[in-house]
This record gives structure tokens, sequence and C-alpha cells, in this order.
């Protein structure tokens, strides 16, 4: 299967739009639910929001996770290798347990001086996942 990836021209293309597809939609919609966090469009209700938001984010990251596993599966051992992949897993790592704490303290109902740093944390965190995949080509 994974030898199919490697070996149809458009195959591996395809994937990095669907992983960049799934990225757009777990970013926005973290930074929209961020600037409902920090006040704008106060006039939404918070937890409808959040349900919205959070839905499609979770939609996007497991776009951005299957299609990334199965680019990770065409060249395990070279993205291993390099570093960048590996800060990337970290940051993964990272983005996993904000989100873990931010819902377990129940940061969406509080919305204090914690919650968007909190917010503030996972956009900077994402943005640098980003910034390392990017860099995993070069």
């Amino acid at each position: 299967m994974f030898e199919a990836l490697r070996s149809h021209a458009w195959v591996y293309p395809a994937l990095e739009v669907v992983h960049i597809v799934g990225i757009g939609l777990l970013l926005g919609n973290l930074v929209a639910l961020e600037m409902r966090v920090f006040g704008r469009a106060a006039a939404l209700p918070m937890q409808a929001m959040a349900r919205l938001s959070l839905s499609l984010a979770i939609g996007g990251f497991g776009l951005a996770a299957a299609s990334g596993s199965l680019m990770f599966a065409t060249q395990p051992a070279e993205l291993l290798a390099n570093r960048a992949f590996l800060v990337k897993m970290g940051l993964l790592l990272a983005a996993g347990f904000n989100a873990g704490w931010f819902h377990a303290r129940g940061s969406l109902r509080k919305l204090d001086a914690l919650a968007r740093v909190q917010m503030l944390l996972s956009t900077g965190i994402w943005l640098a996942v980003v910034f390392c995949g990017r860099w995993i080509a070069y």
C-alpha cells in the first residue's frame, strides 16, 4: 500500500492538500474560538461557538493526523532523522497537553486570565507546528 503512495505522482500531493485543509480547519477554528474567549463576537453564546469551533477543529485534526500518518509511512526513516519533524511531534504532544488542561479546568466556563493564556499558548504551539511542518521539506 505504501509503495502505491510513493509510485503514483498525484497521491502524495493529494495527501499534502488534505493535510493542509485539515490544518486550516484546525487552526482557523481555534483562532475563532480564541477571539471569542478574548471577548470578540460577545453576542455569540460561548457554548454554541465552542461546540461548532471545536467540532470543526477536531475534524481538521483528524484529517491532518490521518494524512500525516500516511505521508510518514512513505518515508519513516528520513522523517525520524529530521530534527524539524521531531520538534513537530513534540509540539503536537504539547498542544494535546494544553488542550487537555484547558478543558479539564473548565476554561470555557471561566474565561479568566489563565484561559486566555492557554488559548494564546495553543495558537502559538499550532503556529510552531505549521512552521516545523514547512521546515521538514527543507
